[in-house]
């Protein structure tokens, strides 16, 4: 577990802001696992390591709002995909620095922030995504705040995709590998079962 130097100046936003298209349309965040809604595990996996938790959600706002402080896509970026979810965190964030992670990897390491921070805490980068068996994950991130402009430039320019905009900002990748299983998403009722299964 990390230590409470470690995570001052952290804000933790769990992303829950998404369609659900794969999963039928429904709000991922309250499907259950073992009788426990993945909003709440997930939720639980960032408290500890962050000074503060941002809910990034577009529906079922006052559950969502149980767990930590809701906010929701900017009029400007509505239909902009999980960037959207970011830059509504970035914007409502009081400290220097933020984790992310989407509400559907309910194994998500404890020492999540600890990790990714590392780099940017002696100044590699400014953000950091983590990376397992050589596959990246890019909503599991790090970053400074001062990457809100760039953010906001990079989606008024009409860009979407995570990975696009990560690269130009200098990203770097921070290895897991000791943890496969911890960044297993959920994205179809088929996930879901096999991971209720095991």
């Amino acid at each position: 577990m990390s230590t409470r130097s470690e995570n001052e100046g952290i804000t933790a936003l769990l992303l829950a802001g998404g369609l659900g298209s794969r999963m039928g349309g429904v709000d991922k965040g309250w499907l259950e696992l073992d009788g426990v809604a993945l909003a709440e595990r997930v939720a639980a996996r960032l408290r500890p390591q962050a000074d503060a938790l941002l809910i990034s959600a577009n529906r079922n706002l006052e559950r969502y709002a149980a767990l930590g402080r809701v906010v929701t896509d900017a009029a400007e970026f509505a239909n902009c995909g999980p960037l959207a979810g970011l830059e509504a965190g970035l914007a409502a964030c009081e400290t220097t620095w933020l984790i992310a992670a989407p509400c559907d990897l309910p194994l998500l390491p404890e020492n999540l922030a600890a990790r990714l921070m590392a780099p940017l805490r002696d100044g590699r980068s400014q953000l950091a995504v983590a990376r397992s068996g050589g596959q990246a994950h890019p909503v599991c991130m790090a970053l400074s705040i001062s990457l809100l402009p760039s953010l906001r430039d990079y989606l008024r320019g009409g860009g979407r995709r995570v990975r696009e905009w990560q690269a130009q900002a200098g990203a770097l990748a921070v290895d897991f590998d000791d943890a496969p299983q911890a960044f297993r998403n959920l994205n179809t009722p088929e996930d879901l079962a096999a991971l209720q299964q095991r």
